[in-house]
């Protein structure tokens, strides 16, 4: 397959290495990390290339599959698991052991369903320690951060309903209920966050 039909993501390419030095961090200890979302499948590559001691299990929704494989088909990285299909929604996530989760950019376009699966599931998944490490805009205390969030929420909610800027507190509820506790808060570029929760004993 040719260059051009790989998908690729402007934002992706600008955001990678500011999460890189996040990730470099949050998962320094961790050994098999799971990406919900993987987009068009550059974060996977970076990363994995970036952070050799990781095992990256990248995984997206059947559609977004075909774009994936041609990245990972062109990078040929041995620490990269191939794409898989998930979707957060089964109560069955067809990932095995990992100790730490990474997503960017997903709680956003998904419906608010969608996000509290996620964080039960990564609840379910995570030992104790293990990182979930979650990308994007938030608003706090119900406002946006910045005039270009509030115009992003505006622009989302009219495609769709359903999805829009989540609330930092509404979102950390639904990691306290599955057992996360908040580590850090990143500001990063562009008012964005990188949101890293922890696995507490049960």
């Amino acid at each position: 397959m040719s260059m051009t039909h790989k998908p690729f993501s402007e934002s992706s390419a600008q955001n990678q290495d500011p999460i890189l030095e996040v990730l470099r961090e949050v998962l320094a200890t961790a050994s098999r990390v799971l990406e919900i979302g993987s987009g068009t499948g550059q974060h996977a590559v970076h990363f994995a290339q970036h952070l050799p001691h990781l095992v990256w299990v990248p995984t997206d929704l059947a559609e977004n599959l075909p774009g994936i494989r041609l990245w990972l088909a062109e990078a040929g990285l041995a620490n990269v698991e191939p794409a898989r299909a998930l979707d957060v929604n089964e109560r069955e996530w067809p990932v095995g052991n990992v100790d730490a989760v990474f997503s960017a950019n997903t709680a956003h376009i998904m419906d608010w369903g969608s996000v509290a699966a996620t964080f039960d599931g990564v609840g379910r998944l995570l030992p104790e320690g293990g990182a979930f490490a979650l990308y994007g805009p938030f608003h706090y205390g119900g406002e946006p951060t910045s005039p270009s969030n509030a115009r992003f929420d505006a622009m989302l909610r009219a495609r769709d309903p359903a999805m829009g800027v989540r609330n930092f507190e509404d979102v950390d509820a639904l990691a306290q209920r599955a057992g996360l506790q908040l580590w850090h808060d990143y500001a990063m570029p562009v008012n964005n966050r990188t949101l890293v929760w922890r696995k507490v004993a049960a």
